[in-house]
């Protein structure tokens, strides 16, 4: 597992650094609740031995994230980039798992089991039948 040292904000981007003297950094801008959160509210995060999580807008990134190889995103990173709405602390809930354990198979850096991943598939497939049957 990846020790980071030091978490840092600036204006544009969340920077870390490693107990191995790495640094790395995610901007903003790349993440839709972050690119529209406040000052405030990014500044107002929460970290685990896994990541970040940002309550306010309820975002989280995985410390592994921050060194992967941009061209391997997997599936699930681009769908979850793809559709901001779909939140990902919520599916994890109702799928019954970690949100940790999700953002890391968002991220890649963990690779869920077929049978996993065809739960996690079902899960955002039964939130589209349950967003189409609304009606107002």
């Amino acid at each position: 597992m990846l020790k980071v040292d030091k978490i840092w904000i600036t204006p544009t981007a969340v920077h870390i650094l490693t107990a191995d003297g790495r640094t790395a950094h995610e901007n903003f801008d790349d993440y839709p609740r972050l690119r529209w959160a406040t000052p405030e509210q990014r500044a107002n995060y929460e970290t685990s031995s896994f990541g970040i999580h940002w309550p306010d807008v309820d975002e989280d990134l995985n410390f592994e994230a921050f060194f992967r190889d941009r061209q391997a995103q997997t599936p699930l990173y681009k769908l979850f980039m793809e559709h901001p709405e779909l939140n990902a602390s919520a599916v994890a809930r109702r799928l019954g798992i970690r949100q940790s354990l999700l953002a890391q198979y968002i991220s890649g850096t963990k690779k869920p089991s077929e049978e996993r991943s065809r739960k996690i598939l079902n899960a955002i497939h039964d939130i589209g039948k349950e967003l189409i049957a609304v009606s107002l």
